[in-house]
């Protein structure tokens, strides 16, 4: 799971657990989120990169990098 790029389907952030929707498995699959610096913020529709995984379904995420990004 660490470094795939998903995308946020339910607010992550400092205190919450979020949603971040992401290809696996020939699908897509939700996955409980959390921000990995612990202080950050991504809204619905942002697009984030898995920094961690931690079994069963649950993940933390940071901003994608420029590279990654389309629109860069």
């Amino acid at each position: 799971m660490t470094g795939r790029v998903g995308r946020v389907s339910g607010l992550v952030g400092p205190g919450t657990v979020g949603e971040v929707m992401i290809a696996f498995h020939g699908g897509t699959t939700a996955f409980h989120a959390h921000p990995y610096d612990e202080t950050s913020v991504y809204p619905v529709g942002e697009r984030v990169l898995v920094m961690y995984f931690e079994p069963p379904q649950t993940v933390f995420v940071e901003q994608l990098p420029d590279f990654l990004r389309e629109d860069a």
